[in-house]
């Protein structure tokens, strides 16, 4: 009985490993998907944005 738990485990585990390469591979298709001009613009445009201390979560001293 106890061998049939851990065939039924190493199969979940053989799934789980199947489940997280389709992801990754999903991710990099996507990151790849992007042209290099698209890319330095989205850069350019967080760096002004980061310049102006305008982003979410930065903080200003008043005191």
């Amino acid at each position: 009985m106890k061998a049939k738990w851990w065939k039924v485990l190493g199969l979940a585990g053989v799934v789980g490993v199947a489940a997280t390469g389709v992801v990754v591979a999903r991710a990099e298709r996507r990151r790849r998907a992007y042209t290099p001009e698209e890319i330095r613009a989205k850069l350019q445009q967080r760096h002004a944005v980061a310049q102006s201390g305008t982003s979410r979560g930065s903080r200003t001293s008043d005191t």
